[in-house]
């Protein structure tokens, strides 16, 4: 149980990514403390993993993260590991002429501040200890360009880069900062992650059923052949957070089963034709 006795906290515990990670982590000994704006969600979360706390919060607004974050240290003596896993709807697949700049900056914005709002909660509570790992989330879209990920893309990009910025700043203080880069995952969608409109729609106009979309994406631009799943993400996440990773810091892990590099001309629009 190599989180036994943890203190960790996942700001957007009830969303696909979230939950699967509250699974794991609590399967490896910590205990699990979940935030988020669904109140039903979390609850269900909490339900399955029997988690230490719940608590609405809006990854947003920095006074509320930075009480839930006192509260949950003051009530288990400190945190030890965070994921923020929050997620927002954001307009894709539309090019440069068909969007508002407003379309583009909300993911930028909402993104980075969610994941500066809760780093800068917890790290006081993790340098007090002089250890922590704090973990953030991107995506595929931070390296590999298809037409229309102009927010999206450009958020991840930017999480990686505070990511490596929030390291700096912590590292004196013993705490980790590492980022994970997981695609499109390939189970997500059925447990009620954003991606499910997306994968629907671009099914949708290639003719064919979600699950041949899904295939035929996987074949074409991972080096795999196939898709991670949240099992996987999930394990990522233990590891990263773990003491057997004490040596990781200010990393992006790719978990995207290749698709950050491969670049074949034509293959990312190829398969939304």
């Amino acid at each position: 149980m190599v989180l036994k006795d943890r203190t960790a906290v996942i700001y957007g515990g009830g969303g696909a990514i979230g939950g699967a990670v509250a699974s794991a982590w609590a399967e490896a000994g910590a205990r699990v403390h979940l935030a988020g704006r669904s109140r039903a969600r979390l609850d269900a979360v909490a339900e399955e993993i029997d988690a230490a706390g719940v608590a609405e919060v809006d990854a947003r607004d920095a006074r509320a993260v930075a009480d839930h974050a006192a509260a949950v240290a003051a009530e288990d003596g400190g945190i030890d590991v965070v994921l923020n896993a929050v997620s927002f709807p954001f307009v894709h697949d539309r090019p440069l002429a068909e969007v508002e700049v407003d379309d583009v900056l909300h993911p930028i914005e909402a993104y980075v501040r969610t994941n500066l709002v809760t780093a800068k909660a917890v790290a006081p509570h993790m340098a007090a200890r002089g250890s922590g790992a704090i973990l953030t989330l991107s995506a595929g879209a931070s390296r590999v360009v298809p037409p229309g990920s102009l927010g999206y893309g450009t958020a991840c990009a930017t999480v990686e880069t505070l990511t490596q910025r929030l390291a700096v700043e912590l590292g004196p203080s013993g705490v980790r900062v590492v980022c994970l880069r997981p695609h499109l995952i390939s189970d997500a969608p059925a447990q009620g992650s954003y991606t499910r409109d997306l994968v629907a729609r671009r099914a949708a106009a290639a003719g064919v059923d979600v699950d041949e979309w899904f295939a035929r994406w996987a074949e074409d631009v991972t080096l795999l052949g196939r898709l991670p799943t949240l099992a996987q993400v999930a394990e990522a996440a233990t590891f990263l957070a773990s003491d057997r990773a004490a040596a990781i810091t200010g990393a992006v892990i790719d978990l995207t089963c290749g698709n950050a590099l491969r670049t074949r001309a034509g293959a990312l629009v190829g398969v939304l034709d």
